[in-house]
């Protein structure tokens, strides 16, 4: 009987009893390094859905060591992070004391499943032994001038009481708790990512840029579109703009160059330091600073939309003939955003903002582009709408480009603008700079002392770690509770030797993320991160599965960390993970997102003691694509069990014979052989669990059992079902484990049909069909044809007029 409530717990046992999945280097294989996004432990502990991603690497891992492949399969914990920080606030309890419990909870729930971690490397982020590297990488950073300090306009979180990098707002809203992000100004760690956007050389070497290395990993495409689309690479244009009667002279970006022509009026940011220049002394000056403090003051509540809160003011300036129109009125407008572009803005009515705002405040509008539809042209000009970005725009002015289309005259206009030197092309990201600080406990104290005398002095990394305090008070303040702690700032300067202070500020949790998987290839070291030739052994992560939501910050930010390695000559690769891949949501069986809230979680714990992990296991690979989302069900899993029922039933109590198969069984056996194996590697477990099901159906129906295919099908079973197939194994005779058994080899001749499925028709319809020999001849295919009793019935008192032979498809029976 198959009972895996003790099979599982044996094998578990002896897995770690022989630290079976122990990664040790092996120069005579090649290594498959196969990485999860590491889990942040929370209180509540898995759900069915967590094991999802784990189970498709685990698999993907066993067939690689039957592949002879000397895989690194590591785990570890996202320690750091607000919740526990948060749980602390409510129940008194340390952050470190109940993470770490939570860990611990995690760690039985994830090895009850069988997963084949080496877990002698195991890291926790929140421990001094990783942090203290995490606070290395700041003074890397700090020292090679990417990390810095700035005052800047921030996202700030009420929720959570801390700033937010851009990255962790989602639709105006702190991705961690939904608040609102506002604005506010203040002065904050950056890391300085946009450093890496396009290709650089360094000491002679060469690191991609985030943007063209995009084209060599391999990556779903549409999180390489969404980092693209993130990095926001825009190329256009700098106007030169000089206020009339004042020395200023900016520059006005324009990503649309063609309808340049059209611009009647400029904006600038309310941040714009010139703004007061503007208007010093003027008629303007008291409404206009009143004006931009009032904006200022709304960019700081949760009120404020950037993007459809549209209000501006005349600063009673002009802008000096910049495009050859005539002189230029100068407003202020909320919506330019100070730090894209430059903060000037010309506008123009093919921009549907632009043409808001001038509707709104009576600003003349000139449009130069019309449609070829002279009733459409005719309200274009009559400003009844709109028209921008129109592929098929005909183009009015400058009249060098008159009656040509606008998505054709881009790079010729540009050329043309650089030739008259009004303006130079330039380039434009969206993407800023990393804003790091966190105003919260519960991260990594950020390594930098204040000394009145030396100012901003970067701890020696001889006295790293800096770590966290215990005497504070977790309750979030807007300040970090390292600021009042006595102990932590009980400091001097390391250049002076005078009472100093500490930075109070710990470090976003993600820049936790964006490194360990290097730790993983030397987890144990106390004097490097990772020593530079075990990750020369291992790294990079050839496969890496977790979930999408990271798209634009950990797998953005691990890029970032591994380029700035490779620039500054620590490695020698520059992307980090070659291969990724996504799971799909598991939704709770109401269909909605497991919460507990719903009430709709699924409990692994539950499902193991039920049926097994082996069940579990097959049937989250068996509900459908990996990448879909998709319903749990109780019901279909008992499907998974009776699967799985049947293949034991098949060798305990079936009759194992040392013969060959069948020629029929043998062709469906190396035909499973084959397409198991290339479903693992495309992640297509669901197939593979099929096409062993139809194997296991076929193989039901014979009373003897060749064992050379019972064998072979235990063998590509094993990597889904770990547990039961190592207890199939033994019961079939073998004394060691099959982690390291070969793969089965399929025969290349037996997975070719020798027959095929021969198509009668008549005058193109289909009227029947036969399995035929592959071989069959023209005359005999046309004479079975023929003997079809469907073929006869249409055929019947008609003219024949021909017979078509399609060599291993059909016979077509042309009648009049």
């Amino acid at each position: 009987m198959y009972d895996p409530s003790k099979i599982e717990p044996k094998w578990q046992k002896v897995w770690a009893d022989n630290k079976t999945f122990k990664a040790e280097f092996d120069k005579k294989k090649e290594k498959y390094y196969i990485l999860d996004m590491f889990p942040y432990p929370s209180g509540a502990g898995l759900h069915v859905g967590h094991p999802e991603g784990y189970t498709a690497t685990d698999i993907v891992s066993r067939y690689m060591r039957m592949n002879g492949k000397n895989v690194l399969h590591p785990m570890g914990w996202d320690a750091f992070g607000l919740p526990a920080e948060n749980y602390a606030i409510k129940t008194k309890v340390h952050p470190e004391e109940s993470t770490l419990k939570n860990i611990q909870t995690f760690k039985r729930q994830i090895q009850s499943l069988g997963f084949s971690y080496d877990w002698s490397r195991e890291v926790t982020t929140c421990l001094p032994d990783y942090y203290k590297w995490t606070q290395w990488f700041f003074l890397f950073l700090y020292k090679n001038g990417l990390a810095y300090k700035k005052k800047a306009p921030v996202n700030w979180c009420d929720g959570c009481q801390t700033v937010l990098a851009n990255e962790q707002v989602v639709d105006g809203l702190c991705e961690r708790c939904d608040s609102k992000a506002v604005l506010k100004y203040l002065t904050q760690w950056f890391f300085k990512i946009t450093d890496f956007i396009e290709d650089t050389e360094f000491d002679g070497r060469k690191t991609d840029g985030l943007l063209t290395g995009l084209g060599k990993i391999d990556w779903p495409n549409g999180t390489l579109v969404a980092q693209e689309n993130w990095i926001g690479r825009s190329e256009g244009v700098n106007f030169k703009i000089k206020v009339k009667d004042l020395d200023i002279h900016w520059e006005a970006y324009d990503s649309v160059p063609q309808t340049h022509r059209a611009q009647t009026f400029i904006i600038v940011a309310p941040e714009h330091p010139d703004v007061p220049v503007l208007v010093k002394g003027t008629e303007h000056e008291k409404t206009v600073m009143k004006f931009v403090e009032k904006i200022k003051a709304q960019k700081m509540t949760k009120k404020f939309n950037i993007e459809t809160d549209m209000q501006g003011i005349f600063t009673g300036r002009y802008a000096d003939d910049p495009y050859g129109t005539g002189d230029l009125p100068i407003w202020v407008s909320s919506f330019v955003v100070m730090d894209y572009g430059t903060g000037v803005v010309g506008c123009s009515a093919h921009d549907e903002r632009d043409f808001a705002f001038a509707k709104k405040y009576d600003i003349p509008l000139h449009p130069v582009m019309f449609p070829a539809d002279p009733k459409e042209a005719e309200k274009v000009k009559n400003l009844e709408y709109c028209y921008y970005k129109a592929i098929e725009g005909i183009l009015q002015e400058p009249e060098e480009f008159k009656g040509r289309k606008w998505g054709e005259v881009r790079e010729d206009i540009i050329d043309f603008i650089v030739k008259k030197r009004v303006g130079e092309r330039v380039t434009n990201y969206k993407i800023r700079d990393w804003l790091i600080s966190r105003q919260r406990y519960w991260g990594a104290p950020i390594p930098i002392i204040y000394c009145d005398d030396c100012g901003e002095v970067p701890v020696p990394e001889s006295d790293l770690p800096v770590t966290l305090p215990k005497d504070v008070d977790f309750v979030p303040t807007g300040e970090s509770p390292l600021a009042v702690s006595k102990t932590f700032h009980d400091v001097t300067c390391p250049k002076c030797g005078k009472k100093a202070r500490r930075e109070s500020d710990t470090m976003d949790t993600f820049v936790c993320s964006s490194w360990y998987f290097f730790r993983f290839a030397d987890p144990n070291s106390t004097q490097v991160f990772a020593d530079a030739e075990k990750m020369k052994q291992w790294c990079p992560v050839d496969s890496y599965v977790g979930g999408a939501e990271h798209t634009v910050l950990h797998l953005l930010y691990a890029r970032f960390f591994t380029k700035a390695l490779h620039r500054h000559g620590y490695i020698d690769f520059d992307e980090p993970f070659l291969k990724l891949r996504h799971q799909g949501l598991i939704l709770g069986e109401d269909g909605e997102k497991m919460s507990k809230s719903r009430g709709n979680v699924i409990n692994p714990d539950d499902v193991v003691k039920r049926y097994g992990a082996d069940t579990l296991r097959i049937y989250e690979m068996f509900m459908g694509p990996f990448k879909d989302m998709k319903p749990w069900s109780m019901k279909s899993i008992e499907g998974s069990f009776r699967f799985l029922q049947k293949v034991w039933r098949l060798i305990e109590e079936g009759e194992i014979v040392d013969e060959v198969p069948t020629e029929d069984l043998n062709r469906l056996l190396h035909k499973t052989i084959k397409k198991v194996g290339e479903d693992i590697k495309n992640f297509h477990f669901n197939t593979a669990i099929s096409q062993m099901m139809i194997l296991a159906n076929e193989v039901m129906k014979e009373k003897k059992h060749a064992r050379p295919l019972i064998e072979s099908f235990v063998l590509i079973l094993a990597p889904f079902a770990p547990h039961m197939c190592e207890e199939l194994w033994e019961i079939l005779g073998h004394s060691k484990t099959l982690t390291y058994e070969p793969w089965p080899v399929y025969d290349p001749e037996m997975i070719v049909d020798n027959t095929f499925e021969l198509v009668f028709s008549v005058n193109g319809k289909v009227r029947g069909k036969k399995e035929v020999a592959t071989d069959i001849s023209k005359e005999d295919a046309i004479a079975i044809a023929m003997e079809d009793a469907g073929v006869k019935r249409n055929v019947a008192g008609k003219e024949i007029l021909k017979t078509i032979y399609v060599p291993g498809k059909l016979v077509n029976v042309v009648v009049k």
